[in-house]
């Protein structure tokens, strides 16, 4: 039952400053919410990059877009966005307000911004005492009683005022369009949708969790020698160098590095038999849509494995684990660097 105090919350502020995957790993998380509060609209407030993906959660009603001078998109950020931010905040009146975050972030800088704000119920995990920054606290127990996965994490922060989901699985709605953009896309490609094909995704915001150039070469070598299937590479435009220098004369690989929005790239997801990925943003698209994953999953953090989907989560282990890093402070990077090609080929056949 949904805590008392809750009850008669019609306009629910839900803050996850972070990026693309964070936010869709928040997303069973707000349908708990969405469906324990009838009648109740989601605003989300959160980065440049989370905001993307909010036109296809229909969980979502509305975004509001804050580079937080906490986070790491803050760049260009000055002091008069914040008092902006809460003349923003306490204009639309919100009813309550849930602060999603991972447990090596503090709750509390957004919590003083919806404080000042005026919205009266404010949710969220927190370490030390909040005193009157949240009306409702949970103990922080990540990471010395528990860890978690992300999406646990934050189902787990709503049930505490009674909010439950029929369903756990990450939101993502593929437009018809979109679909039918990677429909004919990859019909002219000469790629048969009946047949085996993958999809791969060799980059990632953070050089931590990058899998190495001439490694990811072995793998598409190796899967084009014992499949034969098409292979169609995916990045940003800024990968598109990367993806070429990968795909260098290699017959039956193709590119669509800068060619996709978020929107394309998820319906090309939802097509493909596998994708082949960094443990980046399309990793979460992918279990959104329910495309199984091959994820060479660079050890900084623990939680943030593929969700419900079939999935192979690659690694070598290394005493340096966990460590939370944009780039490998041991210089080394064999979590990655150590992962042979061909365990990467043998997961990717299983998983075919």
């Amino acid at each position: 039952m949904i805590d008392a105090q809750w009850q008669h919350a019609e306009r629910i502020l839900c803050v996850r400053l972070d990026y693309l995957g964070d936010v869709l790993m928040s997303t069973p998380a707000v349908r708990a919410l969405k469906e324990s509060l009838p009648g109740s609209r989601i605003t989300l407030l959160t980065s440049t990059g989370g905001a993307a993906v909010v036109r296809h959660v229909p969980e979502i009603d509305e975004v509001i877009d804050y580079a937080a001078p906490w986070m790491k998109s803050s760049h260009g950020h000055e002091a008069r966005d914040d008092f902006d931010l809460i003349d923003r905040l306490a204009h639309r009146r919100f009813d309550a307000a849930v602060i999603f975050t991972v447990y090596s972030q503090s709750p509390l800088p957004a919590a003083m911004l919806c404080h000042l704000a005026g919205i009266p119920l404010r949710l969220a995990h927190c370490r030390e005492n909040p005193y009157r920054l949240l009306t409702h606290w949970v103990r922080e127990t990540e990471p010395h009683e528990q860890v978690r996965h992300e999406v646990r994490r934050q189902l787990d922060l709503v049930a505490r005022i009674g909010a439950q989901a029929s369903d756990e699985r990450l939101s993502f709605r593929v437009s018809a369009v979109d679909l039918a953009w990677a429909r004919a896309r990859l019909l002219s490609l000469d790629i048969d949708l009946s047949r085996p094909w993958i999809v791969m995704h060799p980059g990632a915001t953070a050089p931590s969790r990058r899998y190495p150039p001439e490694h990811w070469q072995a793998v598409a070598r190796g899967l084009a020698r014992e499949l034969r299937c098409p292979l169609v590479f995916t990045g940003s435009g800024d990968e598109t160098e990367l993806v070429e220098k990968i795909r260098s004369d290699m017959p039956g690989t193709h590119s669509l590095a800068g060619q996709v929005d978020l929107g394309k790239l998820a319906a090309l997801l939802s097509l493909a038999p596998l994708l082949i990925s960094n443990n980046t943003g399309p990793v979460h698209v992918a279990a959104a849509v329910g495309t199984p994953i091959v994820d060479l999953y660079a050890l900084t953090n623990p939680q943030h494995t593929p969700w419900q989907v079939p999935s192979r989560v690659l690694y070598q282990d290394v005493p340096c684990r966990y460590c939370y890093k944009s780039i490998c402070p041991q210089g080394h990077h064999r979590c990655l660097s150590e992962l042979a090609p061909e365990r990467v080929i043998a997961a990717a056949k299983e998983l075919l």
